[in-house]
């Protein structure tokens, strides 16, 4: 016993060296293209610059934006790594050279880019990480589209499927979190003197992407993920004088539960937003069972875990045919704080099967101190 407690206080202490040594993350985020992350990116390059500091650019996109291209201009750069992939040669950030120059600071922008079949990485994020664990500081930059969670709420709002995301884990690992903000007006006046896109673009822009309404929300959403993120932060470098009781979700999910993507997204969401663990429950009873289901259920129940992982949940699977004393028993054991759920999309019949054990499962939460959620 004693030499695992040894072993133990080993390891905490190699992970205290290894996050003093790992590098600072910061992550300029805007509400769409053109509101100027790439621009102030480089911007605080030349200011770094000017202290000392010795900085490089590992990535960059400057779109042919005239007045960002002409900040490259001074900042040293990492030539890109050149390879073919069906037939055409493509570049790519280079992470070795990275990694073997090791500046201080690198610029990396397109943070939710996916990169080339064959990469080391999947995703750019992930190549972050690595440098950031090589103990190099990375300056980003992402819009809030690209966020996991929001993607089913950007879509609704944009029309557009986004289909390169980073999860909401990556933001939290963030030392500082810029909003680059502009008004809407603002944003496509920049867009109509041809700042953000050449002229024969502009027009299919302001008829798409770019109408007010739709920046308007974007740019509250950006707002809103500034400002928890704020919030998190005083939350760990503050110290509290009372002792509040930490928040813990916990996602409950069925077979049939055509909302089941929708209730693990919302909820990583409120996980996000308290900066605290949670949970994804899913209790399986006997007319479940993989030999009894059809196979397109098996896939979407097995997508829906990959996702609720991905976006950091602790993915709970449970046989019973007693539902409510599951969910409460997993509660308590895993002292959950909210309960969320799916409205349910019953048909009368079902509503009178089904009622009791809707009702019992508020009586007992009425019982305890833990909140329920219906997600619509």
């Amino acid at each position: 016993m004693e030499e695992e407690n040894k072993d133990h206080s080993v390891r905490q202490f190699l992970d205290l060296v290894k996050k003093s040594r790992r590098g600072k993350f910061k992550v300029y985020i805007g509400m769409s293209a053109g509101v100027g992350k790439t621009y102030r990116m480089l911007q605080e390059a030349h200011a770094l610059l000017k202290n000392g500091i010795d900085i490089q650019i590992g990535y960059i996109e400057t779109h042919n934006r005239e007045e960002t291209h002409a900040l490259l201009s001074g900042i040293p750069l990492i030539p890109r790594r050149k390879l073919f992939y069906k037939g055409k040669e493509m570049e790519e950030m280079d992470v070795a050279s990275i990694l073997n120059r090791h500046p201080e600071v690198v610029i990396v922008d397109e943070l939710a880019h996916s990169n080339i079949e064959g990469s080391k990485n999947s995703k750019r994020w992930q190549d972050v990480l690595d440098i950031l664990d090589a103990g190099i500081s990375v300056i980003s930059a992402v819009n809030i589209q690209h966020l996991e969670s929001m993607n089913e709420e950007i879509e609704k709002i944009t029309a557009i499927p986004i289909t390169e995301r980073i999860p909401d884990k990556v933001l939290e690992l963030a030392d500082e979190i810029v909003n680059i903000d502009l008004t809407a007006d603002e944003l496509i006046d920049r867009l109509r003197s041809g700042k953000i896109y050449d002229q024969t673009k502009i027009e299919r822009a302001l008829n798409n992407f770019f109408q007010p309404e739709r920046i308007l929300q974007l740019r509250e959403l950006a707002l809103k993920e500034v400002a928890h993120h704020v919030e998190r932060k005083i939350s760990i470098e503050i110290p509290k004088q009372i002792k509040l009781r930490p928040e813990r979700f916990m996602a409950c999910i069925s077979t049939n539960n055509v909302t089941a993507k929708v209730v693990i997204r919302k909820t990583a969401r409120l996980a996000s937003y308290y900066r605290s663990p949670w949970i994804l429950l899913y209790v399986q009873n006997t007319s479940e069972s993989s030999d009894r289901i059809k196979l397109d259920l098996q896939r979407h129940l097995i997508n829906n875990f990959k996702l609720a992982t991905e976006l950091g949940a602790e993915v709970i699977k449970v046989k019973s045919d007693e539902v409510t004393k599951t969910i409460m028993n997993v509660a308590k054991e895993k002292e959950v704080t909210t309960i969320c759920i799916g409205k349910p999309h019953l048909s009368l019949f079902q509503v009178i099967m089904r009622t009791a054990v809707f009702n019992e499962l508020l009586k007992n939460i009425s019982e305890t101190d833990t909140d329920l959620v219906i997600l619509s």
